[in-house]
């Protein structure tokens, strides 16, 4: 019996990035409900902010922000009228406190907002602010978006089952979020990759079969070259790289299997080939083996704030019927686990994801001990 049971396409990263166009329609936005909004609320995630998302877009004009080498970079540099600017900028400093001290208004006399921008670009169309503290010059990010029920598990997933915890807050239809700091996926590909050593580019294929496979078991989607980062990390006489996702808009939505796996973004090709050329069919074995067992050690140590947050999510509409249908019907023709077949919404097929790792994890330690 195969005790880290495998998607049984034993070829995992020998097929190439996907040509096909894997996300068809836009995202619809489903919001924050009751019973999210208690756990959320239980476990400090909801304050009452003096701004909301919708008060942003108020905004009176607009220039491009461009990147250093004058390339349109889709986010646009905000401006309000004079009458609104002091009271915006005020709520904001406000913002950062909750969000990252403890809400005291004495931090914000030492404060200044340098910038606000806007992304025209993907589902959330969101807010970067960014705030500069006036006695060093030292400045942070954080995002301004639309609160939507999808992100909030997103995020509740990765700080939980990833390597990496996450601040945010939540009020009524605004989510607050803390900028993830690393070099954008896409940027790295073309400007830092083919600098890197060999030795880099097996550890970077390495994370990104890990990473792969992190995104697949929670389903997280649409994980394309710009939706996460690279993060080096300097240890004695190697630099250390991860992979950190940065947008969790399509957590649960998406009906086809191949959304949730980012070796088929065609964006993503370079990274694939990557793992072909670096890695043999053993070492991917290893690296996502590894990979099941740290999520299903990560389920057991925070089981009691996840079940409560997967009771919330059984409960919740996160998709559509059909999405659903094609979903677990793919993950079933892969993995013949019946409880993916009689799952009825996006929360039970995430639930049967999570069971199922955890019980092979359980059947490996049982089996050792004996």
């Amino acid at each position: 019996m195969m005790l880290y049971l495998t998607l049984r396409k034993s070829h995992y990263f020998c097929t190439m990035a996907s040509n096909e166009k894997l996300i068809t329609t836009k995202k619809p936005s489903y919001p924050i409900s009751p019973f999210l909004g208690d756990y959320l609320a239980h476990y400090n995630r909801t304050v009452p902010f003096p701004i909301s998302y919708y008060d942003l877009e108020r905004f009176s004009g607009s220039v491009s922000v461009m990147d250093k080498n004058d390339n349109d970079t889709l986010w646009v540099r905000v401006f309000y009228n004079d009458s609104e600017r002091h009271e915006i900028d005020d709520n904001l400093k406000r913002i950062y406190s909750l969000l990252l001290s403890d809400g005291s208004s004495e931090i914000v006399r030492f404060l200044n907002v340098d910038a606000i921008d806007y992304c025209t670009f993907g589902n959330s169309k969101p807010f970067r602010i960014k705030i500069r503290n006036i006695l060093n010059d030292n400045f942070v990010y954080f995002y301004v978006k639309k609160a939507d029920a999808s992100r909030a598990y997103g995020l509740e997933f990765e700080h939980m089952l990833s390597p990496y915890n996450l601040n945010f807050l939540v009020h009524e239809d605004t989510l607050v979020e803390e900028h993830i700091a690393g070099i954008p996926g896409d940027e790295f590909i073309s400007n830092y990759l083919p600098k890197c050593s060999n030795s880099e580019k097996s550890q970077i294929a390495k994370q990104f079969v890990k990473f792969n496979e992190r995104c697949m078991i929670r389903l997280l989607g649409d994980m394309r070259s710009y939706n996460y980062v690279i993060v080096p990390t300097h240890d004695f006489d190697q630099v250390v790289y991860k992979i950190r996702s940065i947008d969790f808009d399509q957590q649960s939505y998406e009906a086809k299997l191949k959304v949730y796996r980012p070796q088929f973004f065609k964006e993503n090709f370079p990274m694939v080939e990557l793992v072909r050329n670096h890695l043999d069919k053993n070492a991917i074995d290893q690296y996502k083996i590894e990979e099941r067992a740290i999520i299903a050690k990560r389920i057991l140590s925070t089981e009691t704030r996840l079940t409560q947050l997967m009771k919330c999510m059984l409960k919740d509409e996160l998709s559509t019927l059909e999405n659903v249908k094609q979903l677990k019907s793919e993950i079933y023709a892969y993995i013949s686990d019946k409880n993916f077949k009689n799952s009825f919404n996006m929360g039970g097929i995430v639930r049967a994801a999570f069971e199922f790792v955890k019980r092979n994890y359980e059947n490996h330690e049982m089996l050792r001990s004996d």
